[in-house]
């Protein structure tokens, strides 16, 4: 008992200020995220609770062979998606925060603070505003493609052009955390090493290839793990832009859990392709982790 009064005195205060925070944590994300697993297992209804499956796995058998094997284009849209989208953020948000690195202080904050301004904004609004550039009517993209003499598109209409549409908006928003995150790794690298390597005669780019980009590795794997995990859970953008689905072709892991477990009320399947998700997730980001993990200290 002594021991526990002395730990209570202190650290009491720290675990108090941590309580809140803690408390809600537990209560909207650890409980519904054990129960949805428990619901994975079972045939769940909120009329009358949850009956145990025979066998144990149907629910995640369902999820892979129902309606055709939807599920399985849904993660390959995804995995698609994924791609192109994270790829383009890193090499988008490398390129531009290199470009504002030699500018003044002020000139950096003014970049950075306007870069950043478009991750502030709503994804429904900006889901609205790319749906109506990819109008098939009236879009401004179709508009472009008259003034260079080409015959308009059915940007989210075709379903040979859907994903690759909304995938497109994607890669041509700002990755705004990129830039910023960037921005600062490359302000804490140590000017020695620039100095040192003119005084070896490399230029610009050969600075920027064997010194910048080795030395901000962590920030890049931070930020390819993030991107990854935002991709596989889109969903706003694809919902807003293309809300029939044009078939399958937009179909994505999220946009199913949706269908399944908030429009068919079925929330085994739902709660068991929430799992096969974090499980993609999971593996994903372990691979990354020892890919990207030499030379990087934490």
């Amino acid at each position: 008992m002594t021991a526990i009064r002395k730990f209570i005195r202190q650290h009491g205060w720290s675990y108090a200020f941590i309580l809140p925070s803690m408390t809600t944590f537990t209560v909207f994300v650890l409980i519904p995220v054990f129960w949805s697993f428990i619901i994975s297992f079972q045939r769940y209804s909120l009329a009358r609770g949850g009956v145990w499956l025979d066998p144990f796995y149907a629910n995640y058998e369902r999820a892979f062979t129902m309606l055709g094997g939807i599920f399985v284009t849904a993660i390959r849209n995804t995995i698609v998606y994924s791609i192109f989208t994270v790829t383009t953020n890193i090499l988008v948000g490398l390129i531009l925060a290199s470009l504002i690195q030699p500018l003044s202080h002020r000139l950096r904050t003014f970049f950075r603070a306007a870069y950043y301004l478009p991750a502030v904004t709503s994804a429904i609004i900006v889901g609205m505003t790319w749906a109506y550039i990819f109008n098939g009517q009236w879009g401004f993209a179709n508009y472009i493609l008259r003034l260079l003499g080409f015959a308009p598109l059915r940007w989210i209409s075709d379903p040979d052009l859907a994903l690759g549409s909304v995938t497109l908006s994607a890669m041509l928003t700002i990755p705004a955390t990129a830039v910023v995150l960037y921005s600062a790794a490359m302000g804490a690298i140590p000017t020695e090493y620039y100095e040192a390597a003119e005084i070896d005669g490399a230029n610009a780019i050969r600075k920027w290839w064997h010194i910048t980009v080795p030395l901000i590795k962590s920030t890049t794997l931070y930020l390819v793990v993030l991107y990854t995990i935002a991709s596989f859970e889109v969903f706003e953008r694809i919902y807003i832009m293309v809300p029939s689905g044009v078939g399958n072709s937009t179909q994505t892991i999220v946009t199913q859990i949706y269908n399944n477990g908030f429009k068919d009320f079925n929330f085994g399947v739902a709660s068991a392709q929430a799992f096969v998700l974090f499980i993609i997730i999971a593996g994903i980001a372990v691979f990354q982790f020892r890919a990207l993990r030499s030379d990087v200290e934490y």
